[in-house]
């Protein structure tokens, strides 16, 4: 399951941070430098230094609001938030097919997330493809949205051709392993707050909540 946060980040937010990684022009790095052995062939970009100072402050902020996010609650299950990475990709760069590595740094990767931070119309490619069965979905978001997805996917950026492409990405490692799982208590859940909207708790609030609470407590790894 993957969803859309419409937005994560305010306005305001959003300026700062941009703001914040525009200024600091001797902090990044290639982008292969975080890649695994195969994915270090189709990597090129550039991402903010993991050891700066100010990657520390800004990453810190951001997990702040994605473990706030009810929608992040509710879907993913957060056990830990890691692994943010600030990326730049200018004219000609971007990231080829790829599937996110098992453990990414601090934690497992069940899912993966995009934040995008420039609005679209700042640049022009440089698009999010997810890969499924079903075909390719292309994604560029809004300034201050965000995208979750499984990490299982198979995905690519393409190429930037004009402007400036900033994102921040990381990775969830989740409470409940399984994919399938985490649907199904978040179907329950949103069932059981429609019902207690319509009719407060009643019968069916208490039998929906009863299922809920028993699977998360069976399935939480």
């Amino acid at each position: 399951m993957r969803f859309l946060i419409e937005p994560l980040l305010s306005q305001p937010d959003t300026q700062s941070l941009v703001e914040q990684l525009q200024s600091a022009s001797s902090d990044w790095r290639p982008g292969r430098e975080t890649a695994g052995w195969h994915a270090r062939q189709v990597k090129n970009n550039q991402q903010l230094d993991r050891n700066s100072q100010l990657h520390q402050q800004l990453s810190d902020g951001l997990v702040d609001q994605l473990r706030r996010h009810p929608l992040i609650q509710a879907a993913a299950f957060p056990r830990l938030i890691h692994s943010i990475l600030f990326s730049r990709s200018s004219v000609g760069e971007g990231y080829g097919r790829h599937v996110d590595n098992a453990w990414m740094g601090a934690g497992r990767s069940d899912l993966s997330f995009t934040v995008f931070l420039s609005e679209p119309d700042a640049y022009d490619g440089g698009a999010l493809i997810l890969e499924s069965s079903s075909g390719e979905e292309p994604f560029r978001l809004p300034a201050g949205h965000a995208l979750v997805y499984p990490s299982t996917q198979l995905h690519r950026v393409d190429p930037v051709t004009w402007g400036e492409r900033l994102v921040a990405v990381g990775w969830i490692e989740s409470r409940i392993r399984s994919a399938e799982q985490r649907e199904l208590l978040f179907e329950l859940d949103t069932a059981r707050r429609a019902s207690y909207e319509r009719s407060g708790k009643d019968e069916i609030f208490d039998l929906i909540s009863k299922s809920y609470t028993n699977l998360l407590r069976r399935w939480d790894s």
